[in-house]
């Protein structure tokens, strides 16, 4: 009895008030959420853990056809060879923008999607939108895996494949990503214990986000006078350079990738606020 350790909860007060010492000792349930996660997601299926892969191809095989076969939609003399033009410049996009909404559509739920359990028993509740950032980064790696051997394979063919040294930057927009969209999620998930209705337009806004980002077109096809005005989008400068990284086209706007990062960590701390806030007594609205 003499070796039990007692442990003391109570309210935070801090608007930033992150306990990362009690993060790093609840990892485990982390982790534990991400295996739950990752057998549930894909119990009873035929292929299993392959639809991981095969999502994002299928989805930038359309993307291909409608966008670039088409609409004939220029993508800045990315190869255009292979079965289909231009397969790995949608795909580049299209990957890095799955990673972003998958990270805000989880943590946008973080509240009402976990209610009976937050109502249950004690942890910190940040453990779930980070098991979120872990549980998408592991579908992620795996799709960047496949897209990293279809770049080596076009480079082999001989196609206008040019990896460059800013593919060093990839980890940090990689993680810039995941911050942004959790933020954003956090925000979301602490409105929605009130106004529930917010979650019909979640899904919508981020369809609509995502055609106001460069995902399925070059930013270099926006006029001009209009292209300041997409950059502001923090996830654009974050594809183009993601994009140019591995494919060497397209362009990289240091200006607008530094507001991103900026905006990036303005919205992660207003959502790390306003969760703190709601956490305390979202029991009681939900």
């Amino acid at each position: 009895m003499q070796n039990e350790k007692i442990t003391y909860v109570t309210s935070k007060r801090g608007l930033l008030n992150i306990n990362l010492s009690e993060l790093w000792s609840y990892r485990d349930l982390a982790l534990l959420l991400v295996k739950r996660d990752l057998v549930n997601s894909y119990k009873q299926t035929v292929l299993g853990p392959i639809w991981i892969i095969i999502n994002p191809l299928l989805s930038t095989m359309v993307f291909t056809v409608i966008f670039g076969v088409i609409a004939g939609i220029p993508t800045d003399g990315t190869p255009q060879f292979l079965f289909y033009p231009q397969f790995l410049f949608y795909m580049s996009g299209n990957i890095l923008w799955n990673f972003f909404s998958n990270c805000l559509n989880r943590a946008s739920s973080t509240f009402l999607g976990n209610a009976r359990i937050f109502g249950k028993v004690y942890f910190p509740r940040l453990i779930m939108p980070v098991s979120g950032i872990m549980y998408n980064l592991v579908n992620f790696l795996m799709q960047t895996l496949v897209y990293i051997i279809l770049v080596t394979v076009y480079s082999i063919c001989g196609a206008n494949v040019h990896p460059n040294a800013l593919i060093a930057l990839a980890p940090l927009l990689i993680i810039q990503t995941a911050l942004l969209g959790t933020g954003m999620g956090l925000i979301i998930s602490s409105i929605t214990t009130k106004y529930r209705d917010l979650n019909i337009l979640v899904s919508f806004g981020v369809s609509l986000l995502m055609y106001i980002t460069p995902v399925v077109y070059p930013i270099s096809q926006v006029p001009e006078k209009f292209r300041w005005i997409m950059l502001l989008n923090p996830v654009a400068p974050i594809v183009e350079t993601y994009r140019y990284s591995f494919l060497g086209s397209g362009s990289i706007e240091w200006l607008f990738l530094g507001i991103s990062f900026a905006v990036t960590i303005i919205i992660l701390s207003i959502g790390i606020v306003v969760f703190n806030q709601v956490e305390k007594n979202f029991i009681d609205t939900v």
